[in-house]
């Protein structure tokens, strides 16, 4: 079955799952930028975009669900700051990794928030997935127990938070729910960033924006895609990132693989497929 003409939803999360991995390389090319600075400019460039879009279009910026919305964006701050604290200090494969245990989360926490149903073979397809992403990271060493909890809580938050959006799918336009996160994150980032505050260079700049503007796609395109289709079925599609992973790690920065990783690759394929077209049909 073609998973394009399958659902929207799948579609706008492949969108949003490449524009995410193309943050994450932003993101670990500035490690000398503290991580509420990086969240604070972040935001700034989601703040401009969205208004620009919302006001141009002439939707309310402030939405009907308020209060979800806030939780959306509240959990999402949390989510991204731990994701970008651990891209900062641990490998990207391994941060990564722990990042993909989100649809996990995502999933049980549907069960109970928005009474969604999880087939039983979707359950081996996650363990499928997840077994594929942990022979391409492989063991590491270097992952301390402080970041390894960072990592986990991450993927945790972002579960609630992919579970507001999926909530607002009857109530708010995609881009006013990407709206929220600049809303709660600025003030909160612009405290933090006040204490820590390292000027950019003029090279971290084009960066910083490319940062802004990936992570924009990809908030958008996973909104619509949490908005368009079953939550525990458009998640499982983040393991996609360990693809990108695979492949940026070979052409950018010269890694090789071995045969466990492709075994692993293949698996996490296997993992994506199966849960999309089981999950769905």
């Amino acid at each position: 079955m073609d998973i394009c003409a399958m659902s929207r939803g799948v579609r706008f999360m492949l969108v949003s799952t490449f524009a995410f991995s193309l943050m994450q390389l932003c993101v670990k090319y500035l490690p000398h930028i503290p991580t509420p600075e990086l969240i604070l400019f972040r935001s700034v460039i989601s703040l401009v975009l969205s208004l620009a879009f919302l006001l141009q279009n002439g939707i309310s910026p402030l939405g009907n669900d308020r209060k979800g919305l806030f939780m959306r964006g509240f959990f999402g701050m949390m989510a991204l700051t731990l994701f970008f604290l651990t891209l900062q200090n641990m490998p990207m494969a391994t941060a990564v990794t722990l990042q993909y245990l989100s649809p996990i989360f995502t999933s049980v926490i549907a069960v109970f928030f928005l009474k969604e149903r999880i087939r039983h073979i979707q359950w081996v397809f996650y363990i499928l997935a997840f077994v594929g992403v942990l022979l391409i990271k492989g063991f590491d060493e270097r992952v301390t127990l402080p970041y390894l909890l960072a990592g986990i809580g991450s993927a945790m938050f972002a579960g609630v938070a992919y579970n507001f959006i999926r909530r607002a799918r009857n109530t708010d336009h995609p881009v006013v729910v990407v709206l929220y996160f600049p809303l709660v994150a600025i003030p909160v980032m612009a405290v933090a960033t006040w204490f820590m505050w390292v000027t950019p260079s003029l090279w971290d700049w084009p960066v910083i924006i490319l940062l802004g503007i990936f992570t924009q796609i990809g908030q958008v395109y996973m909104t619509k895609a949490l908005q368009a289709e079953k939550a525990n079925i458009v998640t499982s599609l983040k393991y996609l990132g360990a693809v990108y992973a695979l492949l940026y790690g070979y052409f950018l920065f010269g890694e090789s693989y071995g045969l466990v990783a492709l075994i692993g690759f293949g698996l996490v394929i296997a993992g994506v497929v199966g849960n999309v077209m089981r999950g769905g049909s």
